[in-house]
């Protein structure tokens, strides 16, 4: 039997966790239960998407997860329930500012995509900018290497047409410089 080999100093990498402002170096901010529900909300819309399978299973399974407790359980079943029950007209919202098919996004891209333009036309108590860096979050934690960046595009130029007074106010406290 062979016993693992110990670590040499060249594969020691110290880790680096997030410090949330005004936390101690190395904490890390618990997520919101707003987040959880993103998250949840993401994972059944992969879902969906993958097996087309009925909502109401979708959301059942979803439920099962452990996670689901730590959510805020109104948020997600808005997110997961509205964004399949208005996918075309989500869509239709996202394609201008597309540099491909809807087709050819992938499932965690549209769906982090679905979310924040879903929050950006329905959740108006939630700040643009907040939407957007939260579906920029979801993309970082569950899709491709760039592809926040995409999303961080896509949901800024949304933003613009679904919010636009909003998105003048705050470009307008930029101070000059």
């Amino acid at each position: 039997m062979n016993a693992p080999k110990p670590e040499s100093k060249s594969d020691a990498r110290p880790v680096h966790k997030p410090r949330p402002a005004g936390g101690a170096p190395g904490a890390v901010r618990p997520k919101s239960a707003r987040r959880r529900s993103r998250e949840l909300a993401l994972q059944g819309l992969y879902e969906w998407q993958i097996s087309r399978a009925d909502v109401g299973v979708v959301d059942a399974h979803m439920r099962e997860q452990e996670e689901h407790a730590k959510s805020d359980n109104a948020h997600f079943v808005a997110l997961l329930h509205g964004c399949i029950a208005q996918i075309d007209e989500l869509d239709a919202l996202i394609t201008p500012h597309l540099d491909r098919r809807v087709q050819e996004l992938s499932p965690i891209e549209h769906g982090v995509l679905l979310i924040g333009t879903y929050e950006l036309k329905h959740c108006v108590d939630i700040p643009y900018k907040v939407a957007i860096n939260e579906a920029v979050e979801l993309a970082k934690s569950f899709g491709g290497t760039d592809g926040h960046k995409y999303v961080n595009g896509v949901l800024d130029k949304t933003a613009l047409v679904l919010r636009p007074t909003e998105v003048a106010a705050q470009r307008n406290r930029r101070p000059a410089g």
